[in-house]
């Protein structure tokens, strides 16, 4: 087998003529896929889509439908201005000296805390009457812990906060 010069073989006219080549290729390449002349028509059978934009659902709130309570079906309601269960009282006429929240019915039972004069609570059980009151268990709204019996007396029904 005979040696083949590689240096004598690649000089500057064999670069020249292979870059000619591709050229010549490319531009034969570029003519006959059209990006030379004019566009055609849109009768190509290719034609650019839309896009179109669809919002994500929303979350739906479910409302459920009210339920009558068998405990509460043979209580009614009372009149507006009157102390019931589950409405709200308001502490009043104390003169500022606060209300005596004690743990049961009953001026001899032990006084768990001193409610404030317009401190709001929950009535939760009651009326108990004793020791010439009628009592409420009271529950404050914002705190579990502050509950206990309160005299009547002392407490205006008012709408719920």
């Amino acid at each position: 087998m005979k040696n083949l010069d590689l240096p004598g073989l690649v000089n500057g006219w064999t670069i020249g003529g292979a870059l000619a080549v591709a050229g010549c290729l490319l531009l034969a390449t570029l003519v006959s896929i059209g990006w030379t002349g004019p566009r055609r028509p849109g009768d190509v059978g290719f034609a650019p889509a839309d896009i179109t934009m669809i919002a994500p659902p929303t979350a739906t709130m479910f409302v459920p439908s009210p339920t009558l309570d068998p405990l509460l079906a043979g209580s009614a309601t009372p009149p507006v201005g009157q102390i019931g269960l589950n409405g709200y009282v308001q502490i009043t006429g104390t003169e500022g000296e606060g209300l005596r929240i004690r743990s049961a019915p009953g001026l001899n039972s032990d006084t768990v805390f001193r409610g404030e004069e317009s401190e709001v609570f929950q009535v939760r059980q009651g009326p108990e009457p004793a020791d010439g009151y009628t009592w409420w268990y009271v529950v404050a709204p914002y705190d579990e812990t502050r509950a206990g019996w309160a005299a009547s007396d002392f407490l205006a029904e008012v709408p719920s906060p």
